[in-house]
């Protein structure tokens, strides 16, 4: 562990949960509000380099032969596209691009975890910053903010499809009939405010857990024995390959469900 606080291993994990927040923004109390500038810049930057990335391969897109880079990126775009065309019977010109946006964008935020623990912490360190956590996802309030605009999303392609009228009247008649309306529009509200809920809940929570197994390992290299060096070494390795996994599949639940969210913003009850 470089540059581990005082306070042992506690003081390292404790150290490495803190994000990096403004100077001077709300501290303590029950209104107190913080800006999370790792959060911020780590996925701005993932988000940017994405975007560049595709769009110079399509730029440069040959209809011969691709070289490896365009054969990768077609390889993502047919899989992709394949996922949505199975839910989603519509137009896909908007659906499309926003299921691989979503599904690389998710992917290389929680690349960030497979990153050694104290890297980007040390570079931030010797730029300013105190704290700097480099896994995006492992914040809830990005994982919120990626399932609140999918709830957005929901709600206006349901008035989009049913019109203002159909949707109101599918909110208070489905699915008890209109002699139930009360019950008939809570459980349709909790229907629909569970569905961010359970996007950013299960991301985070996967990402969470994973970056703390990460820095769990990591302890056993300060431990100051060779065996337990090596035993940090192997963990190391062996929950970077199955993290491969999970952030592989993270990635794949947010966009699948995110497209089956909208497909049933379309169907009528």
């Amino acid at each position: 562990m470089a540059n581990a606080p005082e306070g042992g291993f506690t003081g390292y994990i404790q150290h490495h949960m803190k994000f990096w927040n403004l100077p001077h923004v709300g501290e303590g109390g029950f209104w107190s509000w913080s800006v999370h500038m790792d959060s911020i810049l780590v996925s701005l930057v993932l988000g940017v380099l994405f975007s560049a990335w595709f769009w110079m391969k399509a730029r440069k897109a040959t209809p011969g032969v691709p070289g490896k880079g365009q054969a990768f990126v077609e390889l993502v775009l047919e899989f992709v596209d394949g996922q949505v065309k199975d839910v989603f019977h519509g137009d896909r010109r908007v659906l499309g691009p926003l299921a691989l946006t979503i599904f690389v964008w998710v992917f290389l935020m929680n690349f960030m975890d497979l990153l050694p623990v104290d890297l980007l912490p040390w570079i931030a360190e010797h730029t300013g910053a105190s704290h700097f956590r480099a896994v995006p996802t492992a914040d809830l309030n990005v994982t919120f903010a990626m399932s609140i605009t999918v709830l957005v999303l929901v709600v206006f392609y349901s008035f989009k499809a049913k019109g203002a009228g159909g949707y109101m009247k599918e909110l208070f008649t489905a699915p008890f009939g209109p002699w139930l309306a009360p019950f008939n529009i809570l459980l349709n509200i909790v229907e629909l405010l569970s569905k961010p809920v359970s996007l950013s809940m299960r991301l985070f929570g996967n990402m969470y857990a994973g970056e703390m197994v990460f820095m769990l390992i990591a302890g056993l290299f300060s431990a100051g024995s060779w065996l337990l060096y090596g035993f940090g070494i192997l963990g190391y390795t062996a929950w970077g390959i199955f993290h491969i996994l999970i952030i592989s599949i993270q990635a794949f639940i947010f966009m699948v469900l995110t497209v089956v969210y909208i497909s049933m913003a379309h169907d009528h009850h």
